[in-house]
C-alpha cells in the first residue's frame, strides 16, 4: 500500500489521538515497511479537540486565569491557530465538571463567567473566529455567565444586575447590552454541539443535565422554570425562538445563548474539526483509512469521530477500518460501510490492564497488525 491515513479520536483514559496514530504507524510499517503513513490528530468537538486542531494546525497554546463554575480561579488554556486569527476553546476548562468536587456539584449556583473570560481574552488577542467546544460542563445557567463576561446585563423587573447562574434565571427581566464591545459583534463564532435537545421543558436541559451535575428534582424544575422564563426574554430581546430550538440546551443552554446571542453556527464537533484541518483534501489519494475510539458501539455512528471519517472517505471510496478498545458486537458496523471492524483489547484481559498506555499501545499495534495481514 502506498500510502494509509490514520485519523483516530483518542482512547479516552488511556491515550491521545498522537499516541493512537504513532502505534497504528508502528503496525503498519511492519507489514509494509514501504508504506507512507499519514497520521491525522482529530476529535469530535470533545476532550482532545484543542490539541488535535492545534497540533495539525501548528497553531499555538494561550493560558488565562479566568473564573471556575463556582468563582475560583483556574489556569484555562486555549488554542490559537489560523496565523492568530482563530481561537479553539473548549468551555469544560473553565467551566467544566471536573472543576469542582462531586460535594459541590450545584447547578443552581455554577456559572459559565470563565468561559465568556476566555472568549474575552481571545478577542484582546486578535482573535475573530471562534471554535468552541461545549461538552462536560457544570453549568446549568443559560449562558448568562459566558455573555455576563462579555458585557451584557441581565436586570430584574426593578433594574438590578444578577448573576449569571442558574438560580438568577426566573429573575430575569431584560437585557442591556451598553457594555458590550465591539470586538464581541465583530466575531463569528462556530460551537460542537453534538445533542438535539432543546432548551427547556421534557427534553431540555435541566431535565435531561441538571441531575448530573447535581440537582435534586427541586432543583431540575426551579431550572427548567427559569430557562423557559429566559427563553421568553431572549424571544423578546433578540427574536430568537430558542425554547424548541434543538441544540440550545446543550451545557445548560450554552448552546441557545451562543446562538441567539451571538449568531453562531452549531454544528457536529466532527465537522468543525474535519473542515478545519481540510481533512478532505489530505486524505486524497490514501489506500485505506485507520479511524476509531475508546468504546465503539452504537452512539458511534450519531455523530463521533469514526461515523465522521467514514462519511468523508466513503465519498472518495476509499475504504475505513475503525478500531475500539471495546466494540459492541451487536452493532452492524460493516453494513454502516466500514470495511473491518476490530476490537483490540482480548476479552480475557481486565480493564485496569487494558486502559494503561503501555498495554493499550500494544493491544492496537498487534490488532492492526491482524487486519493488514489479513488484507
Amino acid at each position: 500500500m502506498r500510502k494509509i491515513t490514520v485519523a483516530s479520536d483518542s482512547f479516552k483514559g488511556s491515550l491521545t489521538s498522537m499516541q493512537v496514530a504513532d502505534n497504528v504507524e508502528r503496525a503498519v510499517k511492519e507489514v509494509f515497511p514501504d508504506c507512507h503513513v499519514q497520521k491525522i490528530y482529530v476529535a469530535d468537538g470533545g476532550e482532545g479537540t484543542m490539541e488535535a486542531l492545534v497540533s495539525s494546525l501548528g497553531g499555538e497554546y494561550a493560558d488565562v486565569e479566568v473564573a471556575g463554575p463556582l468563582g475560583r480561579k483556574v489556569t484555562a488554556r486555549y488554542g490559537i491557530i489560523d496565523e492568530g486569527r482563530t481561537a479553539v476553546i473548549e468551555m469544560a476548562v473553565a467551566s467544566g465538571l471536573p472543576l469542582i468536587s462531586p460535594e459541590e456539584r450545584n447547578p443552581l449556583k455554577t456559572s459559565t463567567y470563565g468561559t465568556g473570560m476566555m472568549i474575552r481574552d481571545a478577542l484582546n488577542r486578535g482573535c475573530r473566529k471562534f471554535l468552541v467546544g461545549i461538552g462536560g460542563s457544570a453549568t446549568n445557567d443559560g449562558g448568562t455567565g459566558m455573555l455576563s463576561a462579555l458585557g451584557f446585563m441581565f436586570l430584574d423587573k426593578d433594574g438590578y444586575v444578577l448573576e449569571g447562574t442558574g438560580e438568577n434565571l426566573a429573575r430575569i427581566a431584560s437585557v442591556c447590552d451598553a457594555d458590550v464591545p465591539r470586538e464581541v459583534s465583530e466575531a463569528e463564532f462556530t460551537v460542537a454541539c453534538d445533542v438535539d435537545n432543546p432548551f427547556c421543558g421534557p427534553a431540555g436541559a435541566a431535565y435531561v443535565f441538571a441531575p448530573q451535575k447535581g440537582a435534586d428534582e427541586a432543583m431540575v424544575r426551579c431550572l427548567d422554570e427559569g430557562l423557559a422564563s429566559f427563553a421568553g426574554v431572549i424571544s423578546r430581546y433578540t427574536g430568537q425562538m430558542v425554547a424548541d430550538l434543538p441544540g440550545a440546551g446543550a451545557a445548560g443552554g450554552l448552546g441557545g445563548a451562543f446562538k441567539a446571542f451571538l449568531g453562531a453556527r452549531l454544528t457536529r464537533g466532527i465537522e468543525i474539526v474535519l473542515d478545519a484541518i481540510g481533512f478532505d483534501g489530505k486524505i486524497a489519494g490514501s489506500r485505506l483509512v485507520i479511524t476509531g475510539e475508546g468504546s465503539v458501539d452504537a452512539q458511534t455512528l450519531m455523530g463521533k469521530t469514526p461515523s465522521g471519517v467514514l462519511a468523508r472517505a466513503s465519498k472518495q471510496g476509499i475504504p475505513v477500518m475503525v478500531l475500539g478498545g471495546k466494540v459492541d458486537a451487536s452493532v452492524d458496523f460493516l453494513k454502516a460501510g466500514f470495511s473491518a471492524v476490530c476490537q483490540v483489547t482480548p476479552e480475557d484481559m481486565p480493564l485496569e490492564d487494558a486502559m494503561k498506555a503501555d498495554v493499550a499501545g500494544e493491544n492496537i499495534f498487534n490488532a492492526v497488525i491482524r487486519l493488514l495481514g489479513a488484507e
